[in-house]
């Protein structure tokens, strides 16, 4: 009897200990600093940065959580209303960053075989990316980009990067996972797929912005 009684303690202990892993796993986390957050999110182990390597060529994507753009706004003396501004302003979009690579160096650099290919490529990153990368709910909606910020770097960078940005819905935000695909953009890589964990968008991790 007291064997029983044991084991059905253990059992309540074990499914508490469950219940409250579960209420953490699905908290907003709050970070005290930006430095802090941008070391959570460049983990792969935790969902926002993933990476994949094909016919040579690196691709990269990273979800950027609203506060990251709150953060690059604000003014060193900034209130709780500017902050709470700022975010109203973010929250409405998603916003990804996506970079491409061969040997560490920008496609531009690398990629164009003459100088028709140089300008076609240039022509796509800077005003075409919209018809190149798609993005799918689970029901295999698309998600229209609403906007993309590609800095040129004219080979003085390691990468070649862009912010990609789209509305934020809620009801486009069930299931599990959704899809960003890229097209082969002259790099021979065929169509590249990323799945994005809905749960670090909808459990979006803060900054404390504590002076």
């Amino acid at each position: 009897m007291k064997s029983l009684k044991a084991n059905n303690n253990i059992i309540r202990i074990l499914v508490l200990l469950v219940f409250i892993g579960l209420l953490n796993s699905c908290s907003k986390q709050t970070f005290k600093n930006k430095k802090e957050l941008q070391s959570y999110i460049q983990d792969k182990d935790n969902g926002y940065l993933q990476e994949k390597t094909i016919n040579g060529v690196q691709f990269s994507l990273l979800y950027r959580p609203t506060d990251l753009l709150v953060a690059q706004e604000l003014e060193a003396e900034s209130n709780k209303d500017d902050i709470e501004k700022l975010r109203k302003h973010y929250q409405k979009y998603l916003y990804f960053n996506l970079l491409f690579s061969v040997d560490d160096k920008e496609l531009l650099s690398t990629v164009p075989k003459n100088r028709n290919e140089f300008g076609e490529m240039v022509n796509t990153l800077a005003f075409g990316m919209n018809d190149k990368v798609h993005l799918f709910t689970k029901a295999k909606d698309t998600i229209e980009m609403a906007d993309y910020i590609y800095p040129r770097m004219y080979g003085m960078s390691n990468s070649t990067s862009m912010m990609l940005v789209y509305p934020r819905n809620k009801e486009q935000l069930e299931g599990k996972n959704l899809s960003l695909t890229i097209e082969d953009l002259g790099t021979s890589t065929g169509e590249v797929k990323f799945k994005i964990p809905i749960q670090i968008i909808n459990n979006e991790l803060k900054l404390s912005f504590k002076n």
